[in-house]
């Protein structure tokens, strides 16, 4: 009985180590970590081949904070593992000594029975020991124990055999569950070597990023700073060829006036004169002095605004019917409208737009005019052209092929576009007057 006692003991042991070994899912583990592991090799691939690039990118930083929560992940699954194989190693481990400890009892029950065999084993003895009974009933119960006690001692040996094959088979699960806590642990160690590296790897990118978006900025500052003075030159610039066209209109007025004077004067003289002459010859003949012509009242020429030349207002029609269809200076997109525009918590104004022509393109006028200036503040030139009352300014030249007062037609080359933090660039205004216009809406 206390056999059997120890024999279920023995079984329920091992069962339940061996549900509880399967109970730990490793598989499920060791999938999501060679997934991680996908993801971190994909994000390192990225790093590669966008390290040619000496400028980071937002998208640069944020693969390398994915890559660290990635490998943080990673690390978490292995404890996920180390944790499931400690229960393992610890379950296993309580299951072999119970083993090592049902077989010592076994052993020595088997021993205490092997003992018994041995004083009972000769004939004599089986013998006495069968004749001794009460009755017939007793003899025989005796002989079935005999046969039965060798048959039991017999499959304990089997027994004794395969507990100790069980427990063999436990042991080598138990040294395979150590190596792989080894080789998990050896993999944690390389993991967080590898997540500190990439943390000082985060640390340099930000501290480089954060230098580059200094630097970006201050360079933004500077551009605008160079970009208002050259504005300020441009309203400068139509505001003295407003002042020419004006002073001439008004010395062509003056002159008009007095032409219009003079020749009232010798109308007035010439009157005059016949009037004399009709007065002397009524005289002469005796007749009634005719009365004088009555006075024509006149506006006084004073009053009288200054005329715009004809020919800069007709420029000016002809250019105001042709808004929405001029000839682009450049071929390229738009990279930045008209207006204001925000940068960080800076506010700023474009007064045209600015356009991205390839490398060395050729600008060109997109109207009729005339040449008014030409300048090259900073290193890059500008060209300013009249279009009657309308001015079109042409921005970020590395060559001008133009000079001042110079007569252009439409789609004339009158420079070489200049490139700005890396890239061609040019741009676009147009005025009427001194008020800018977005030249979004005139070209096509």
């Amino acid at each position: 009985m206390g056999l059997r006692k120890i024999l279920f003991a023995v079984i329920a042991i091992i069962l339940s180590g061996t549900l509880a070994f399967g109970q730990s899912n490793p598989a499920e583990l060791k999938k999501k970590k060679q997934q991680l592991q996908r993801e971190i090799d994909q994000l390192q691939r990225n790093a590669n081949k966008a390290a040619s690039n000496k400028k980071l990118t937002i998208k640069q930083i944020a693969d390398l904070n994915k890559k660290i929560s990635l490998m943080q992940d990673k690390i978490e699954v292995i404890n996920s593992e180390m944790r499931s194989l400690d229960l393992e190693i610890n379950k296993n481990s309580k299951t072999v000594n119970n083993l090592h400890g049902q077989l010592g009892q076994l052993k020595k029950e088997y021993a205490s029975m092997i003992r018994f065999a041995q004083k009972n084993q000769n004939s004599y003895t089986k013998m006495m020991f069968i004749f001794a009974s009460n009755d017939f009933h007793q003899a025989y119960m005796r002989m079935k124990y005999l046969q039965q006690f060798g048959d039991y001692r017999k499959k304990q040996a089997g027994f004794i055999q395969g507990k100790e094959k069980d427990l063999k088979y436990k042991i080598v699960i138990l040294d395979k569950n150590l190596k792989e806590k080894s080789s998990l642990m050896k993999e944690q160690e390389s993991e967080r070597l590898k997540l500190g590296q990439n943390k000082q790897e985060q640390d340099k990118a930000l501290n480089k990023y954060s230098a580059e978006e200094k630097q970006y900025r201050q360079g933004i500052v500077e551009r605008r700073k160079k970009q208002t003075v050259i504005d300020r030159q441009i309203r400068a610039a139509i505001l003295r060829d407003i002042a020419i066209a004006k002073k001439k209109a008004e010395e062509a007025a003056r002159l008009e006036l007095a032409r219009r004077r003079a020749a009232e004067e010798r109308e007035r003289i010439a009157q005059a004169k016949l009037r004399a002459a009709e007065v002397a010859k009524a005289k002469a003949a005796n007749k009634p002095v005719p009365p004088p012509p009555p006075e024509t009242k006149r506006e006084p020429e004073a009053e009288r605004p200054a005329a715009v030349p004809t020919v800069l207002t007709k420029l000016s029609s002809d250019f105001e019917r042709n808004r929405g269809s001029l000839p682009r200076p450049v071929s390229g997109r738009i990279t930045e409208g008209f207006g204001k525009h925000n940068e960080g918590q800076a506010v700023y104004y474009n007064d045209g737009i600015n356009l991205e022509p390839e490398e060395n393109a050729a600008v060109h006028t997109v109207f009729d005019g005339t040449v008014k200036q030409v300048a090259s503040p900073y290193g890059k030139y500008y060209v300013l052209i009249s279009h009657g009352l309308y001015y079109t300014v042409y921005h970020n030249l590395k060559s001008v092929s133009v000079s001042v007062g110079e007569k252009v037609s439409t789609n004339q080359v009158i420079g070489v576009v200049a490139n700005e933090a890396g890239k061609p660039h040019l741009q676009f205004q147009i005025w009427k007057g001194l008020k800018a216009q977005n030249p979004a809406g005139w070209i096509r």
